[in-house]
């Protein structure tokens, strides 16, 4: 970030200021689409800017909402009231949740950081939107399209002139190694950001958190960066690096078709052989080694069934069902069969 339009780039930048002129020169009133990281969308009036909206920055609902001006259900009571409209400023006063100066106050932080945020991501196109004209949370009085960028570029180069530069939706902190005593002595402001920086939090993400602006949020953790409050944490080692290296395709070429390969001849006779037989000759049976000699092997005697042995108990055969089981299936006629009843048939022209 060493220069206003670093993070940005010349040409998204020139792109940006270029389309907000030509819609101040012909006194557009509509919104311009803004696409981009994080983008946005610039609502006009008359060619000058009464409100922006990004996802890059808490727009004037997130800010009072985090303040604790007014809660969730005191907001949506008032929107109730609102007949559908987005922004219940008359409701907000009437309460007495906030003056009309201070709301007035609230929308052109929320517009001009708003802006901020933009400026300090990529833009890639610009496009105007054909829409009814709703901005949300308008200032009263239109913004030119020139100051408003001047004032964004003016903050960027500020952050870029910070020892410790981060960009609002880069840069993931954590807490330094602080003594307790040095850190019971910080301000609020620092000690809530110490508070949401776990490492996982960009700038961005803390301002929604806590309500602030996403170029305060921005400032404040490049200070403390620099301060040695705030640390970038470390880099996991990268794992071991695998070479995927692409097929040469131009070097592969397909076979052509023509002949299947030939078979050997000796491998073609022996399987024509065994087809032939139908079946490999069993093996020859190997004749009992028989006990060594010198080694006199003990003969058990017989033992022959006494008068009183009892006897045991006969079994009717095929009782188990195992024969009717294990029994081969019966053959089908073969053709030997046909021929062999073909002439044991009698016929006129046989003569037998």
């Amino acid at each position: 970030m060493s220069g206003i339009r670093d993070s940005l780039g010349r040409v998204g930048y020139d792109l940006l200021s270029r389309a907000l002129s030509e819609c101040q020169g012909t006194r557009v009133t509509g919104k311009l689409r803004v696409s981009g990281k994080p983008g946005g969308v610039f609502h006009l009036r008359d060619g000058c800017v009464v409100a922006v909206e990004s996802p890059g920055a808490p727009g004037a609902e997130a800010r009072l909402l985090r303040s604790g001006r007014v809660s969730g259900e005191q907001w949506a009571g008032l929107l109730r009231e609102a007949d559908g409209s987005r922004w219940p400023e008359a409701g907000l006063i009437a309460h007495g949740y906030a003056g009309a100066a201070q709301l007035r106050v609230v929308c052109m932080m929320a517009m001009q950081d708003a802006a901020f945020a933009v400026v300090a991501g990529d833009v890639e196109a610009c496009d105007p939107l054909d829409a009814a004209f709703e901005p949300y949370a308008p200032v009263a009085l239109g913004e030119a399209p020139g100051r408003l960028l001047q004032d964004a570029a003016r903050k960027l180069a500020a952050v870029a002139a910070l020892p410790w530069p981060v960009r609002p939706d880069r840069e993931r902190p954590v807490p330094a190694a602080v003594p307790d005593e040095i850190r019971e002595q910080l301000p609020p402001p620092q000690k809530e950001l110490l508070a949401h920086a776990d490492g996982r939090r960009t700038a961005r993400d803390i301002a929604f958190a806590t309500g602030l602006g996403a170029y305060t949020v921005t400032v404040g953790m490049a200070r403390m960066l620099g301060e040695g409050l705030l640390e970038l944490p470390a880099e996991p080692d990268s794992a071991t690096r695998v070479t995927v290296r692409d097929l040469p395709t131009g070097a592969l070429r397909q076979r052509p078709a023509g002949a299947p390969p030939a078979l050997d001849p000796e491998v073609f006779s022996a399987l024509s052989s065994a087809v032939a037989a139908g079946e490999s000759a069993p093996p020859e049976p190997r004749p009992d080694p028989g006990p060594r000699p010198g080694v006199i092997v003990p003969s058990l005697p017989r033992r022959e069934p006494g008068t009183h042995a009892p006897s045991l108990p006969r079994r009717a055969p095929g009782a188990s069902g195992i024969t009717e089981t294990l029994a081969p299936e019966r053959a089908g006629a073969s053709w030997k069969g046909f021929f062999r009843l073909r002439h044991r048939i009698w016929t006129p022209d046989s003569g037998t």
